[in-house]
């Protein structure tokens, strides 16, 4: 009878937000397989691709503390259906132009759906105040929510790398827009919006102040990634000025009375290590990934390292570390319920340390590779649902949104910090790997950056979960807050 309230509880929670997840999902994959055919209808260089990242990755910092902010004082939902709404006009101005400027404005403003999964956690939480096992339900509902997420990232990848080769360009990026749509009328019709949303003054002081922080550190690592910008003192002068603009912007916030980020939080004995395992676990999770595709494709019989895989053998390692993903993300409740939420986030950490320092001896076979990458995605899939709902449980009531937008904005850093070091450390050796016209491809050493540096991040997140509360995360420190149903 207990089990089935749950569950019946959990589909109340969860409703229509997995298909949200799984949509995001469909636009975090669709698009890789044809970034090549993007770059050929643009007319530009392959490597100018990679500012569509890196343009993406600073719009989701700069928004996701707002809308998270906003979601806490007018409502989850609406802020979902704003971000929804405007990731679709985003999406719908793709298809319909071959200029670079206006691609990469609307492929940028598409970067909205990032607030999504925070929104939803949020949410989540907020409607779950009255459950018995809060904390359970809202864990276990994150966990489905990322396997619709990563679900989405499968099916997404393997549908954008088939129609690509069959339909012409504008067809294939209006599907992904054509969803978005009915995801925003599921959203409207099928998700209740949060009880008793705090209200407050938004704090437009803070959000220009942190803005420009962001803005300046994450543009600033973009310049050292260019060619002569690791030497170049402006580049450098832009990162540490966006790292001095972040003492205006706490002292702000300590003396507002409804600052846009609590900024005590960060002293909080369980959210704290929260939010560094999330910087720390943004490290591998997005400025891994395309090292360890780069990685795959490299030729061994010219560079003497690599797998030297086609394009399918390739997505086939991305799918399966998304599959172990998905295992990771629907495992962690039922483990977290068993030796509690704390230790079971140090043995995410710790799989996905383990993962990326077996790189070290074992990388020269296929079999090999797939092994280390399951490893590391059980343990990654656990902390992309695990992570926000941590943040969620610990925050203060009126900052939920806040403190499960802050794992994500941290997490998002951390990648591009990641991103710089690893583009650097790849690009570092690169004639001497292959030598002459040969050298398009980085060198093994920078390689071995990436794994160390990886696996070393990942141990010292789980070294941090140490000193979280032992009763962090569970519902021993959210009963009281829980009313009696009536």
């Amino acid at each position: 009878m207990t089990r089935t309230r749950t569950l019946g509880a959990l589909a109340t929670v969860v409703g229509f937000l997995a298909f949200v997840e799984f949509t995001s999902g469909v636009l975090q994959g669709y698009y890789t397989p044809m970034l090549t055919d993007i770059a050929r209808h643009l007319g530009i260089h392959d490597a100018d691709v990679n500012w569509l990242e890196g343009t993406q990755l600073m719009l989701s910092a700069l928004v996701v503390p707002a809308f998270a902010k906003l979601g806490d004082m007018i409502g989850h939902k609406r802020m979902l259906l704003i971000s929804t709404a405007l990731t679709a006009a985003a999406a719908l101005v793709l298809p319909f132009t071959d200029s670079f400027g206006v691609f990469l404005a609307a492929w940028t403003l598409m970067g909205f759906y990032v607030v999504w999964l925070p929104l939803e956690i949020a949410l989540i939480w907020s409607r779950s105040r009255r459950m018995e096992a809060r904390a359970s339900v809202t864990a276990t509902a994150a966990g489905l929510l990322v396997a619709a997420l990563e679900g989405g990232a499968i099916l997404g990848a393997l549908a954008g790398g088939a129609l690509v080769d069959v339909l012409p360009l504008t067809a294939v990026l209006l599907i992904p827009a054509v969803l978005v749509v009915i995801c925003f009328f599921v959203i409207l019709f099928g998700v209740t919006e949060s009880p008793e949303p705090v209200g407050g003054v938004f704090d437009t002081v803070g959000l220009i102040l942190i803005s420009l922080a962001l803005v300046c550190f994450t543009g600033g690592l973009s310049l050292l990634r260019l060619e002569g910008g690791l030497v170049n003192p402006w580049s450098w002068t832009v990162v540490v000025l966006g790292i001095l603009l972040v003492v205006p912007f706490v002292r702000w916030e300590l003396r507002t009375d409804d600052p846009l980020i609590d900024v005590s939080m960060f002293r909080s004995p369980a959210l704290g290590p929260v939010f560094l395992t999330a910087g720390l676990f943004g490290v591998s999770v997005l400025g891994a990934q395309a090292p360890l595709s780069t990685f795959a494709r490299t030729d061994p019989d010219v560079y003497g390292y690599g797998l030297g895989t086609t394009g399918f053998a390739t997505s086939l390692i991305i799918g399966i570390y998304l599959i172990a993903m998905i295992t990771g993300a629907l495992l962690f409740p039922v483990v977290a319920r068993r030796i509690s939420p704390r230790r079971t986030l140090m043995g995410a950490s710790a799989l996905v340390g383990v993962g990326f320092l077996l790189f070290l001896p074992f990388h020269d076979s296929y079999a090999q590779v797939v092994t280390n990458m399951v490893i590391a995605g059980l343990g990654s899939g656990a902390l992309v649902a695990a992570l926000p709902a941590a943040a969620a449980s610990a925050a203060p009531a009126s900052q939920t949104g806040v403190a499960t937008g802050l794992t994500n904005s941290v997490k998002t850093v951390g990648g591009a910090i990641a991103s710089c070091v690893f583009g650097i450390a790849l690009l570092h050796g690169v004639t001497s790997a292959a030598g002459g016209a040969e050298g398009t491809a980085g060198s093994l050493a920078g390689y071995v950056t990436v794994w160390i540096v990886c696996g070393v991040t990942a141990f010292v997140a789980a070294v941090l979960l140490v000193f979280v509360p032992r009763t962090a995360f569970t519902d021993h420190v959210t009963e009281t807050e829980a009313a009696p149903a009536v």
